[in-house]
């Protein structure tokens, strides 16, 4: 049943994966600018949802600004890290409702790396229905034999992280952005699901992870101590081991 459950998990994460590339070049724009409608060799992006959903390649191979051909995140990357991570959550969590929780929000959360990745920003049109499909989600879940978490339990959390990378926010606003505090939300909402532990250790992974990486990239002479990351992918990646912990141990 496990083995059953986590092979169809990845190929949901790899299957979604690979319509997330596209869509991370549309989104990877600067704050006040729209998003972006042409590859980057200047041919307007077409398809499936006004453009947003099909292969991050475009068709076209006459004379252009740039080069043409693939644009956006590494598909087979992109698609492999996806189909990766839901596996993990599904043989962690089993089969429970909140297993199809994480599996729903598992795209979101990557194609929302990728755009702070490239550009250092995290879209509102992202982080927020993220949060509030969470919320919306979790509460169903709550609501079906087998459930391992706590709904209300889960709000709290969503608060409490928020609360705290807000107040980070008013001690050091140049060092992060309030697209961070937003994602917390969805990140403490999902992590409060299985307790206080698994929020402290997934909050303290990605500050570590954060940290690390800053670190390695001044050892590097890649960046110096003012120069700004992305810290959603570290908030993300703490996350994701706060959740594969906390689903493991709960009973």
């Amino acid at each position: 049943m496990l083995f059953l459950l986590t092979t169809a998990a990845a190929l949901w994460g790899a299957g979604t994966g690979l319509l997330l590339p596209r869509a991370a070049h549309r989104l990877s724009v600067h704050p006040g600018r729209p998003w972006n409608d042409r590859c980057p060799g200047g041919h307007a992006i077409t398809g499936a949802f006004a453009g947003w959903l099909g292969r991050a390649r475009c068709p076209h191979t006459g004379t252009a600004p740039r080069p043409c051909g693939p644009y956006g995140p590494g598909t087979p990357a992109v698609a492999t890290l996806t189909a990766l991570i839901c596996a993990a959550l599904a043989a962690a969590a089993g089969p429970r409702p909140e297993t199809a929780v994480w599996l729903l929000a598992t795209p979101a959360a990557v194609l929302l790396a990728l755009v702070d990745r490239r550009v250092h920003r995290l879209p509102d049109v992202l982080t927020l229905p993220l949060a509030a499909a969470l919320a919306v989600l979790l509460a169903l879940a709550s609501a079906l034999p087998a459930a391992a978490g706590s709904w209300p339990r889960s709000l709290l959390g969503g608060l409490a992280l928020a609360g705290g990378y807000f107040l980070l926010f008013l001690v050091n606003p140049s060092g992060m952005g309030f697209g961070d505090v937003k994602l917390a939300l969805s990140l403490g909402l999902a992590l409060g699901w299985y307790g206080w532990q698994p929020l402290l250790t997934g909050a303290f992974a990605g500050i570590l992870y954060g940290a690390l990486y800053g670190l390695a990239l001044v050892a590097l002479r890649r960046a110096n101590r003012r120069s700004a990351i992305p810290l959603g992918p570290f908030m993300m990646g703490g996350a994701f081991t706060g959740l594969v912990l906390g689903a493991a141990t709960a009973t």
